[in-house]
């Protein structure tokens, strides 16, 4: 065998890469060579990566569990004697696991669902609020104020049987709602009321949902503000901090904070509103996570004076008991009404690239002294029970859970 002189030729060799000394042919230079070696150790680990990329998909390094999935999930595409539509096949299969979890969890269908519009506190739309009755007609179960729907004079219980000339039988909110979203300008439906039909024309706009409304109560030369929430949207504590300036320039002496009815929403706005009436020298919650627990404060620059009474009942729930639990411990605030709900935990929403969302439990949530409500409640300082009265008639004198919170605030 022939001597090799050179390092150079040694090592090229090692990879395989023939040295010709012939004077036809060009040679290797010593930094072609150590470019050469570069590209091919980069190619190497591209490659590699590439390989374990593909085990990994093959489930050489996926869960039992998980890989039982895929091959499940692949003999249903392949053998299914039908078409498959693998997006929703994924949907239902992520709908599946939730179902198995705690039952705050949840799919929850589109962003434009019912629960994700009451959250975000707006949408794009005419103003009504859809259902379907026994006879699978698409009927008007609200409409909002101020909307081109109101103005229209649709109401509640009205039945749409066309969307501009396309007939509505038989179609679903969600077809009935896409094609209102691809509405530009004015269109126009048909609906029937009591046997006869009517037409109105209507327009999408950007509709705030209200989840506030206020009022002053006075008595005994005293005055008493009333705020009532019905959800914690994204927008609700721009509208509690409005209604409670204007109540707050009128002199109020002491606050009603309505939350029977609100099954919560989100955590910064129960946490906005609490900051409203507490320092931030007060803890208003504490969150228990995987990671430990930790103690949560108010943002607030002042603690308010007057008295509140907060009204909760079995359906107040989640940011609802937040609110009420943090008042109650920290501020001194008097409860009244029924024992809350009891759901102690916190959900966080999840978008899926077809626009499909899911709510998962993350963690538990602690009252500010770290008591334990999930699955217990607040118990009210006054328990006490809405009256036959009130369902008969709902005035508030009629309101035997507010007249008694009046009363406490007007001792």
């Amino acid at each position: 065998m022939k001597k090799k002189n050179s390092s150079v030729e040694r090592l090229s060799e090692s990879l395989d890469i023939k040295v010709n000394k012939k004077k036809d042919l060009p040679t290797f230079k010593t930094k072609e060579v150590v470019c050469l070696l570069l590209v091919t150790a980069i190619i190497g680990l591209v490659m590699g990566g590439l390989v374990t990329y593909n085990i990994s998909l093959k489930g050489a390094r996926v869960d039992d569990e998980l890989q039982e999935f895929i091959e499940n999930y692949d003999y249903v595409v392949d053998n299914y004697y039908g078409d498959v539509d693998k997006t929703k096949l994924i949907d239902s299969a992520i709908a599946g696991m939730l179902n198995s979890l705690d039952n705050n969890s949840a799919y929850v269908g589109g962003s434009d669902s019912n629960f994700s519009i009451f959250l975000e506190g707006n949408y794009e739309g005419a103003g009504i609020q859809i259902t379907i009755n026994d006879d699978n007609d698409i009927v008007i179960y609200s409409v909002f104020d101020g909307t081109s729907a109101s103005k229209a004079g649709l109401k509640s219980g009205d039945i749409i049987v066309k969307i501009n000339d396309k007939d509505t039988t038989g179609m679903s909110l969600e077809d009935f709602s896409k094609i209102v979203k691809e509405q530009e300008g004015y269109f126009t439906i048909t609906y029937k009321r009591d046997g006869a039909e009517h037409k109105a024309k209507l327009k999408t706009s950007k509709v705030e949902l209200k989840s506030v409304s206020s009022k002053m109560m006075e008595r005994d030369n005293k005055k008493i503000g009333y705020i009532r929430l019905t959800i914690f949207a994204s927008n609700s504590d721009e509208q509690f901090k409005k209604a409670l300036d204007e109540l707050e320039d009128k002199g109020i002496d002491g606050l009603v904070i309505d939350l029977r009815g609100n099954s919560g929403g989100h955590l910064v706005t129960a946490e906005n509103i609490i900051s409203m009436f507490l320092d931030s020298t007060h803890p208003i919650y504490q969150i228990k996570s995987k990671d430990g627990q930790k103690k949560y404060y108010s943002n607030g620059k002042e603690t308010k004076k007057y008295k509140i009474a907060v009204l909760i009942d079995s359906s107040s729930a989640s940011a609802s008991e937040v609110v009420t639990s943090a008042l109650k411990e920290q501020y001194g605030a008097t409860v009244v009404g029924e024992n809350s709900y009891g759901k102690g935990t916190v959900q966080e929403l999840q978008t899926l690239p077809d626009g499909e969302q899911y709510k998962l439990t993350t963690k538990s949530w602690l009252t500010s002294s770290g008591k334990v409500i999930d699955k217990k409640g607040i118990e009210p300082d006054y328990a006490i029970t809405l009256n036959n009265e009130y369902f008969e008639d709902p005035t508030d004198e009629n309101d035997n859970q507010l007249q008694k919170a009046l009363e406490v605030i007007f001792k």
